[in-house]
């Protein structure tokens, strides 16, 4: 027998008042305007291939029902995305501050001011400083704090970090010389993650044109009028569904021969 999938425990960090960016946890006015775009968008799709009221108002409803979490995985990747980037930035604070003859703890308390300058109060990393510096004044551990942000971002790169620097920490390392690896490899993958996308920004663009002219061509048979697409009978609308199966299979292989991950 399969075990049974536990459920996800929202972490809530070690003072509790910490974000689980794996969780997003949107208002009643985001599931409504999502809702809303799925279903409009799937409902004119459907009445266009299908010429049912009906019919469309289904498709409508299901697909804005599977709108939302697809939107919701989106907004925690691109979160994610530009936390990993407020991270590096972090790291090189820290590092011009140790680089300056801090110790560490003096150094996550002045990288706060620098991260002011360059982000909004109400950042994901300015609220990570907060968390940590607030823990220190508390008498947490540094490497527990930065390990506990480590597993609530879920990215890599911070799990990393927080391991070496709990390591190096204890063990009287070089800690400057880790962060500084640190934002090195970070950069790194910024870039080529970059790189990446600007070389398949033309794909991109060719796939969204790809999207759009099944849709245009339905239209434009449609328009021309002679009974070209006979969607009353049971023939028609079988041969309408295979197509719409196939479209839908080709966009999801394209988008995932696009989605090129480092």
């Amino acid at each position: 027998m399969s075990k049974k999938k536990e459920k996800y425990i929202e972490k809530k960090g070690l003072l509790g008042n910490a974000t689980d960016y794996a969780v997003l946890h949107p208002s009643v006015a985001d599931y409504i305007i999502w809702f809303t775009l799925g279903a409009v968008a799937v409902a004119v799709l459907g009445y266009i291939f299908y010429e049912s009221i009906k019919l469309s108002i289904f498709l409508g409803i299901s697909g804005g029902l599977i709108f939302i979490p697809l939107r919701k995985r989106y907004v925690i990747e691109k979160r994610k995305k530009v936390l990993l980037v407020q991270f590096r930035e972090m790291l090189e604070s820290i590092s011009t501050s140790l680089n300056s003859g801090k110790n560490i703890m003096d150094s996550f308390v002045s990288s706060r001011q620098d991260l002011m300058v360059q982000f909004p109060e109400d950042s994901d990393i300015v609220k990570e400083v907060n968390i940590i510096n607030q823990g220190i004044s508390n008498n947490l551990k540094i490497e527990d704090l930065l390990q506990d942000f480590a597993e609530r971002s879920k990215l890599p790169d911070v799990i990393d970090f927080a391991s070496v620097f709990t390591t190096c920490y204890n063990k009287g390392g070089n800690i400057n010389e880790v962060i500084k690896n640190s934002v090195s490899i970070i950069n790194d993958k910024i870039d080529i993650q970059m790189e990446i996308e600007t070389t398949v920004t033309a794909q991109k663009n060719d796939q969204y044109v790809m999207l759009v002219m099944p849709v245009a061509f339905i239209l434009a048979i449609k328009t021309m009028g002679g009974g070209l697409i006979d969607l009353s009978s049971a023939i028609g609308k079988i041969s309408m569904t295979i197509a719409v199966v196939i479209f839908i299979i080709a966009y999801l292989i394209g988008k995932k021969i696009l989605d090129i991950k480092i």
